[in-house]
């Protein structure tokens, strides 16, 4: 059989087994609520554009303005034709954002993230990785592993005496790197961070935290997990996106040491050859952090939307998964049952994604909700009465 009709064999397996996903098209920006073509007006619950600031006005005109400013695109890579003034400014307001001393950006945080272990890693040292970190933790590692021989480990998720053992086994190793989500992408849950800076420390281990659904979440004015606990300037390394709740329109980065950040300028390959962010994605991500800055109640709104979204939830009969963040994983098993309900509630005006396997283990498959400072209670009540007639359609509740 040729290769295309065995890539049709398997679409064709994937729709009768009821997991092939279907692309739906907006033509409306990304908020609250959105126009999705076929279906009119639907609450988007599969966002994460966490405080709502895609279309907000100032991030909005922060890229119209830097496109006239410095044009379309950088051309080539930073090093060969030059870095825009605009990279610099947002990498300096990353940084201090953060809490650490430098930043560097990539055109997404996957790029930051598969950019890092491969350039600071080498065959004497070791990659500690938390089991439920995200695809892009996962082939950084891998890439390492295949490119300079590091070893590599796996600590059961969020499992601190499980993470300390595999450090002591790897006490020989030259340099030691744990890796964690801050916010673990589909559970909802929060890393344990101060338990693994105390094991960093003494371990003489470098700690990295991915806090792509962290940065703007976490922390009363937003500045990640390190804030949550009240440990900003305590994480060595951190990675994030600005693709998330810092305007939601593409690129990532990578803060820690200045040093840090140099070596990844002079040896790191995602940025050695790929183009540098667009000027227009930089100016609005720029406008996103000055925007959380100067407005510290849209963290503060996204959490009360989720805390009520979540209480509501649970009133209906329905069981969240727990946890104090806007991720609100809804567990139903299979995968089909998953793209059933998303079906069903899309048809009722709420847009929410049902993932399965591979993107979740076999047997956890869920509709993941995420809430944003920008839905209205009225958004949020609208969206509780659909699941409450989805759900006893399909005996749920």
């Amino acid at each position: 059989m040729s290769f295309i009709g065995q890539l049709q064999d398997e679409l064709a397996a994937f729709k009768k087994d009821g997991v092939y996903k279907r692309l739906n098209y907006l033509d409306s920006p990304q908020a609250a609520r959105v126009k999705m073509e076929g279906r009119g007006d639907v609450v988007i619950l599969s966002s994460n554009n966490y405080l709502g600031l895609s279309s907000v006005p100032d991030v909005v005109r922060a890229g119209k303005e830097a496109l006239d400013h410095w044009g379309a695109g950088t051309a080539s890579v930073r090093f060969i034709c030059g870095t825009f003034t605009i990279h610099r400014e947002l990498e300096a307001a990353l940084a201090k954002f953060v809490g650490c001393e430098s930043s560097l950006t990539y055109v997404s945080c996957w790029n930051a993230n598969e950019g890092l272990c491969p350039t600071v890693l080498a065959e004497p040292d070791v990659v500690i990785s938390d089991q439920l970190n995200h695809a892009s933790i996962i082939d950084s590692i891998r890439l390492a592993k295949a490119i300079t021989k590091c070893k590599t480990a796996v600590y059961k998720h969020s499992d601190m005496a499980d993470l300390e053992a595999k450090l002591r086994e790897a006490s020989t190793a030259r340099r030691k790197l744990i890796f964690t989500d801050g916010i673990f992408s589909m559970e909802g849950d929060i890393a344990k961070l101060p338990d693994l800076v105390e094991l960093a420390r003494k371990y003489d281990a470098v700690l990295a935290v991915d806090d792509s659904h962290a940065t703007g979440v976490l922390g009363k004015r937003g500045r990640g997990t390190a804030e949550h606990f009240d440990m900003v300037g305590q994480v060595d390394v951190i990675t994030s996106t600005l693709g998330k709740a810092l305007g939601g329109a593409a690129g990532g980065f990578t803060a820690g040491p200045l040093p840090l950040t140099d070596y990844l300028t002079q040896r790191s390959r995602p940025q050695l050859f790929s183009n540098a962010l667009p000027p227009t994605v930089a100016a609005s991500s720029l406008a996103a952090v000055r925007h959380i800055e100067a407005h510290p109640a849209l963290v503060t709104k996204l959490h009360q939307n989720a805390s009520y979204f979540r209480e509501q939830l649970l009133a209906l009969g329905f069981k969240p998964l727990p946890g104090a963040t806007p991720i609100v994983p809804v567990i139903l098993g299979e995968t089909a049952k998953a793209i059933q309900m998303s079906d069903l509630l899309l048809a009722e005006g709420v847009y929410v994604t049902g993932f399965g396997y591979p993107v979740v283990p076999q047997g956890h498959a869920r509709v993941r909700c995420q809430l944003s400072a920008a839905h209205t209670k009225e958004d949020l009540d609208f969206a509780l009465r659909a699941f409450k007639k989805v759900g006893s359609k399909l005996g749920l509740i």
